[in-house]
């Protein structure tokens, strides 16, 4: 039996540990455009929308890990730039914003389009990000979608193999260009998982 269940959204005291497990998992991806850590922790924190993410939280009640989700209506991670240049001032949010701009994915009829999975140091390799993504597979079918997609980049590798051993095929990957620079990885690899209907 899993010593942690997966909830619905996150609670409120959990908001912060919540950023902090989202951007140990991305600063590698992001960190030379939104650090430093407790601006980027920062924003986080007040952007993050937990009505649009899973949770998995030990017996003592310890958030382990996030996972996120985009839809039509919202995000995770979403902010607007209002919320960037609140957190990195008029110049720092506008720069920052177009910059990340570039990542972003659109969603597609029937797919679930993830929006990040992260699982603190010391749950990981136990079971935390498996049961993460079957918890959001589980809701994509419940809301009548017929796949899950992702994005992983190619310095994680790690994350891959989780991915395609829960079923996950490469369908495109994606350059950076002269980008690579910044973002610190050269290709995002987009997979995807078709669901079997209820």
């Amino acid at each position: 039996m899993a010593d942690f269940s997966i909830h619905n959204g996150f609670a409120p005291s959990h908001r912060a540990t919540a950023a902090a497990l989202y951007w140990d998992a991305f600063k590698g991806k992001l960190g030379k455009i939104m650090g430093p850590d407790t601006r980027a922790c920062g924003f986080f924190e007040a952007t993050m929308n937990p009505d649009y993410a899973l949770s998995a939280v030990d017996r003592d009640g310890t958030l382990l890990g996030i996972a996120g989700f985009k839809t039509s209506e919202g995000s995770l991670t979403g902010g607007s730039l209002r919320d960037m240049t609140r957190a990195y001032g008029w110049i720092g949010g506008t720069w920052r914003g177009l910059i990340l701009s570039t990542l972003e994915r659109e969603i597609q009829p029937g797919i679930l389009l993830m929006d990040g999975i992260c699982v603190g140091a010391a749950a990981r390799g136990k079971g935390v990000g498996t049961a993460l993504l079957s918890a959001i597979k589980s809701h994509a079918r419940q809301s009548g979608l017929s796949a899950v997609r992702l994005d992983v980049i190619d310095s994680n590798p790690r994350a891959r193999a989780l991915y395609e051993r829960e079923g996950f095929v490469a369908i495109d990957t994606t350059h950076t260009g002269p980008l690579r620079h910044i973002f610190g990885f050269r290709q995002a690899t987009a997979m995807q998982c078709a669901l079997d209907r209820p």
